[in-house]
């Protein structure tokens, strides 16, 4: 499985991104999918989860009621719509795919076989 991640860019605070990953492969509808960040000098951390069927989001609370993960089986992409975006959410966003069939859509970064490349996002105040 290829994911690229695409979308990012300058934004003002207040504004809103898009981010779309598209998945290579016939099975994308068995996967889980997640959308992590990394911030320099910091760790990878969670933002927001699907699951396979598309049944269950998951999101961290620094990005709850800001931030929506959907997905699109038949165009094999899921998106990541961000509102109100803050200067502290500034990082490089990545899309990973869990290919194991779970219940449930992980939030560590450890349940994810496959990673794209990552996409920049920069929020000015």
């Amino acid at each position: 499985v290829q994911l690229q991640a695409s979308g990012g860019g300058l934004v003002q605070a207040g504004g809103s991104l898009r981010l779309s990953c598209a998945a290579s492969g016939r099975t994308f509808s068995r996967y889980a999918m997640g959308w992590f960040r990394q911030a320099p000098g910091k760790e990878r951390e969670f933002v927001v989860a699907i699951t396979w069927s598309g049944g269950s989001t998951y999101a961290s609370d620094s990005v709850k009621g800001r931030f929506t993960i959907s997905r699109d089986n038949a165009k094999t992409t899921v998106y990541l719509q961000m509102n109100s975006l803050e200067p502290e959410d500034t990082a490089v966003y990545f899309c990973a795919a869990d290919s194991r069939r779970r219940s449930y859509a992980g939030t560590v970064s450890g349940v994810y076989d496959y990673w794209g490349q990552g996409t920049q996002v920069t929020v000015s105040s």
